[in-house]
């Protein structure tokens, strides 16, 4: 049941403003390592200061955070990127509840795929469409209506509510990396990511993978005197999937519900530089599913072992072996401590906010930022607007009326776990 306090906290949701918002943060093209992306946590930071939140709004230092030997990674180039943290000022010896959230959003891809421009956002009827529509501007919002709702509500709480927005999620982690190295916490965090209804309390990890495959030159006419490197591919190629199937069998139970849970996929292959020449070296990059629990060394040399057995069983590979190396973010895997309450808690909030009953537990086979505050010793978990099926692609989308769900979810839990007085 809602306490008076819960009550006037809901009624203070601004669903209406959950609208504008969403289509005005659309709007800042924010992709990762852009102008844009910093233009944002600008924006942003006004509205948290406007909320009347303490706010540290600071540029990072990447060659400190780069040389960090826990450093998660990057792939995107960046000339700099900035930390936004805020945090209730009043408060008393409660907890402090985490909202946390990342500005970034991938390329927008093929533009003729889109049924305008990817930045514009479209309205259809509840749903919105738009580059980051779901991953996850619609999670910010939430975020933002609920911390706005207690805050208009007048709510003394016991605890503290904290914010943290961050940047180079999508591309490996750089700005939670960076919030937590400078010393925000919280006792527990809840990101807004899409996930569909559901408590997302697992993460799988991903690690990028680079594989030079070397050949030998000649004229295609003559190709008899050359060794293609893409024929030197295809054997690896046939061993990465064998390796899929092995890794992918008996998953954990929060893994279970996914036909593929640790995939391993090759997403680039470039060869040749000539039409009419034998390839002399090809590289192909991908990702690597990293299992739960599992350290990410143990699955780089799993996937090691592999490419150089499948060398040894090729003559020309045997004496000319590919070469493995690892680029681009390194997301470990990451979960919610097993019989942490805040699950618990989110379904109650949900259903007593005005929402089903029953959310379900599930993990995602992707990386998040899930990973670094878990590893941090801040209990995480997922629960966020939009379905991450529709996420990365040009039919991006969400609900309004599910961002507003939710909100108040959210508002419920915090002042449940924070405390009022």
């Amino acid at each position: 049941m809602l306490s008076g306090v819960e009550s006037a906290v809901l009624d203070a949701v601004d669903e209406a403003g959950i609208g504008r918002t969403l289509l005005e943060l659309i709007a800042v093209p924010s992709v990762t390592g852009s102008a844009a992306e910093s233009e944002l946590q600008h924006l942003l930071a006004g509205r948290l200061e406007r909320l009347g939140l303490d706010v540290d709004l600071w540029s990072m230092d990447l060659d400190a955070l780069r040389s960090d030997p826990e450093f998660p990674g990057s792939e995107a180039p960046r000339e700099e990127g900035w930390g936004l943290a805020a945090v209730t000022p009043d408060g008393g010896d409660g907890p402090t509840f985490v909202l946390q959230g990342h500005v970034d959003v991938v390329p927008p891809g093929d533009l003729a795929a889109w049924a305008g421009d990817p930045f514009v956002p479209r309205v259809n009827g509840d749903l919105v469409h738009g580059r980051g529509a779901c991953d996850m501007k619609a999670g910010l919002v939430a975020h933002l209506a609920a911390l706005g709702a207690v805050r208009a509500a007048g709510v003394r709480l016991r605890g503290r509510i904290g914010v943290h927005f961050v940047v180079g999620e999508e591309d490996g982690g750089l700005g939670a990396f960076g919030t937590l190295r400078r010393g925000h916490r919280g006792d527990v965090c809840v990101i807004a990511e899409p996930t569909a209804g559901a408590l997302v309390t697992a993460n799988a990890g991903a690690l990028t993978f680079r594989i030079t495959v070397p050949g030998e030159a000649a004229h295609g006419s003559a190709r008899d005197q050359g060794v293609s490197a893409i024929d030197g591919y295809l054997p690896l190629h046939r061993a990465l999937a064998r390796l899929e199937a092995e890794r992918n069998r008996d998953p954990h139970p929060l893994m279970a519900g996914h036909p593929l849970p640790y995939a391993l996929s090759v997403g680039t292959v470039r060869a040749g530089d000539w039409a009419s020449s034998v390839p002399d070296l090809l590289v192909a990059e991908g990702r690597l599913g990293v299992r739960l629990g599992e350290d990410p060394a143990d699955a780089r040399a799993a996937f090691e072992r592999c490419v150089a057995e499948a060398c040894e069983a090729e003559p020309w590979l045997r004496a000319h072996p590919a070469e493995v190396t690892w680029p681009g973010g390194r997301f470990a895997s990451g979960r919610l401590p097993e019989g942490h309450p805040l699950p618990q808690v989110i379904r109650t909030a949900h259903a007593d906010a005005g929402g089903a009953p029953g959310v379900p537990e599930c993990g995602a086979p992707y990386g998040s930022d899930l990973r670094l505050y878990a590893g941090a010793g801040i209990p995480t978990l997922q629960f966020g607007p939009g379905d991450i099926r529709v996420a990365h692609s040009a039919r991006e989308q969400v609900s309004l009326a599910e961002v507003a769900r939710v909100a108040r979810t959210l508002a419920v839990t915090v002042l449940r776990t924070v405390g009022t007085r």
